[in-house]
């Protein structure tokens, strides 16, 4: 939270009040598919992935969650956003890839601190503004770039993710089959 707010003490309690502590065994479903979505869950440790499923019954990695020095608002919160902002049904799953420790906020929670401490509601209207963008530079990415200038790029901005999840995920995120990732690293 600091990196968008000044945090004072009785915020910090006002938060750890309404927020209670998970740990979740590996392969556990944090949210289904066309599910209702109440929850947010910050990643503290661990490793999961959002993903959905295509029209043909495929399953494609829609984002990925951790929290690691290379992470980005995007990677520490595993919510669908969409869903829990307009309590509509979610439009992804979301399963741990190993035990994951979080922070569980609640949507009766959020809607709490929000109408009771400014700092909190500053930092959602901050929190969704990132994720905005960082929906926004993923649709666009998927939209507009071949398959070699999305890897490149992922390599260029998230070269980490290659260390972290498999390669079968990482071309899902990236929208092609494993052969096809396989083919653009020989020939980078």
């Amino acid at each position: 939270m600091r990196k968008f707010v000044e945090l004072d003490a009785d915020t910090m309690q006002l938060i750890a009040d309404h927020t209670s502590e998970v740990t979740l065994p590996e392969k556990h479903l944090l949210l289904l598919e066309s599910r209702p979505c109440d929850k947010i869950y910050f990643i503290i440790s661990g490793l999961g992935r959002s993903y959905y499923t295509d029209f043909s019954g495929k399953t494609i990695t829609w984002n990925f969650h951790f929290n690691t020095a290379e992470s980005i608002s995007k990677n520490l919160f595993a919510t669908d956003y969409r869903a829990f902002l307009n309590n509509k049904l979610s439009s992804v799953a979301i399963e741990t890839l190993s035990e994951v420790n979080a922070l569980l906020f609640t949507k009766t929670e959020v809607n709490y601190l929000i109408e009771k401490s400014f700092t909190y509601e500053r930092w959602m209207r901050k929190l969704n503004e990132a994720a905005f963008m960082n929906m926004y530079d993923r649709a666009f990415t998927l939209l507009t770039m071949a398959a070699a200038d999305r890897y490149d790029k992922l390599v260029k901005e998230e070269s980490h993710l290659l260390q972290m999840f498999s390669n079968y995920y990482i071309a899902s995120y990236l929208g092609i089959a494993p052969q096809s990732l396989s083919r653009i690293r020989s020939q980078h």
